[in-house]
């Protein structure tokens, strides 16, 4: 897989998923720094991961899906980080950042390792999105090839839908 960011190559580290892998479990932390599990997640949930709450393209990319969460009933919205979880309060405090919950990969690197979006040159996720069934199937897969771009954000939520 060929990523870049501002042109430029980066590595991920890792295998990443593909349409119709199970996601293994991992543990990240909360927003009150209690561990949390992917078997303490269940049915249809999406998992996006961006470098950093603090840029303007992981901003617009949380904004939008917590605007457009409401179009996806009963599917829950995670968005993963390797920001601590006291900037992710702040910056969901700050945005009114009410429908996805923040989650922080900064100790274990739990998901980048489940997921391959851990970004080498930089020790950050990657602009990646996973849609899982409730079996943590996955049937949805974008690693965004350009860091500073953004996800499909209409084809992220036509395959929540789908199996919602």
């Amino acid at each position: 897989m060929n990523l870049t960011f501002n042109g430029n190559p980066i590595t991920l580290e890792g295998q990443q998923l593909q349409v119709n892998d199970t996601l293994k479990n991992f543990t990240v932390s909360t927003n009150t720094l209690t561990k949390m599990s992917l078997a303490d997640t269940g049915g249809v949930r999406i998992f996006l991961s961006v470098p950093s709450l603090d840029t303007p393209v992981c901003s617009t990319e949380v904004n939008t899906f917590n605007k457009r969460a409401s179009e996806i009933p009963g599917v829950t919205l995670y968005i993963v980080s390797m920001d601590l979880p006291f900037a992710q309060n702040r910056f969901c405090d700050a945005n009114k950042i009410e429908n996805v919950v923040t989650l922080s990969d900064h100790i274990e690197r739990g998901f980048a390792r489940a997921t391959g979006t851990y970004i080498k040159e930089m020790g950050l996720l990657s602009r990646s999105v996973f849609v899982l069934d409730p079996n943590n199937k996955v049937v949805y897969v974008e690693y965004v090839q350009e860091l500073t771009e953004h996800p499909n954000y209409d084809a992220v939520i036509s395959a929540a839908k789908d199996i919602s």
